[in-house]
């Protein structure tokens, strides 16, 4: 049975505030990367979870070398659903400039889901623990952390909307991994982020496993007139379209 169609209040036009469709996953994972399960199980959960709407986003990068099959098999689940089904995948900034862990073939793609998960600096990418050591050395501030992070993200999706349209993933979750309060990120780098969704067409996923955005952010995004989505992050196809952060946010 096809579930009633849910809502709850989220971003949408400039300027306007609507209702955030919890009948659309905006990023789900499969067997293909980082989930457990085939794109037809995901796409059977999804169907009896009543989604209209399913974004696969599975994690690439420049080895990948499953792209075709992987699409291929989102092509043949949409011949067995009314859903609208689209082909992502999730790829990492790994350069300060915005420089992109892309696959080799974006042809297949219907959206880039763009990530940070460890902090572009200089030649280097801090991971979590590398991030902490260096606030508890005094080598940075939380202040100069959010800010390298924002133009880090700015940058990345300024370059991965020149190839297909964009979404960012789980923003600014490095800084809740590095025990830092996104109190520590001004209006005004808030303000940069925003100002480049919208520059760039890109929707912001409201991520229902990693708790990322924030309240404080989804509502500045919201009020900046960002596009706002909800997104799983399921690893496990009884994961999909599931929400509990997002009703709380």
């Amino acid at each position: 049975m096809v579930a009633e169609r849910e809502s709850v209040i989220g971003g949408g036009a400039i300027g306007t505030a609507c209702a955030l469709d919890l009948t659309v996953d905006a990023h789900v994972h499969t067997g293909f990367s980082a989930g457990r399960d085939a794109v037809g199980v995901v796409v059977s959960a999804a169907d009896r979870a009543g989604l209209t709407a399913l974004t696969f986003a599975d994690q690439a990068g420049p080895d990948t070398t499953w792209l075709t099959a992987y699409a291929d098999a989102v092509r043949r689940a949409r011949h067995r659903t009314e859903m609208t089904l689209r082909v992502a995948v999730e790829v990492e900034v790994v350069r300060p400039d915005g420089w992109l862990a892309l696959p080799p073939d974006l042809t297949q793609l219907d959206a880039l889901s763009v990530a940070i998960s460890a902090l572009p600096l200089g030649d280097e990418l801090l991971d979590v623990r590398s991030v902490r050591a260096r606030l508890a050395a005094g080598e940075t501030t939380v202040e100069r952390v959010a800010e390298d992070l924002v133009t880090a993200t700015v940058r990345g999706l300024e370059r991965a909307s020149r190839y297909v349209p964009t979404q960012l993933a789980r923003p600014l979750v490095l800084l809740t991994q590095a025990g830092v309060d996104d109190a520590a990120v001004s209006p005004s780098l808030i303000g940069e982020l925003a100002a480049a969704c919208r520059a760039t067409g890109t929707v912001v996923e409201i991520s229902e496993a990693w708790r990322s955005p924030s309240p404080r952010l989804v509502a500045m995004l919201r009020d900046a007139g960002v596009t706002l989505v909800p997104a799983s992050d399921a690893r496990y196809a009884a994961e999909v379209g599931g929400w509990q952060y997002l009703r709380r946010v």
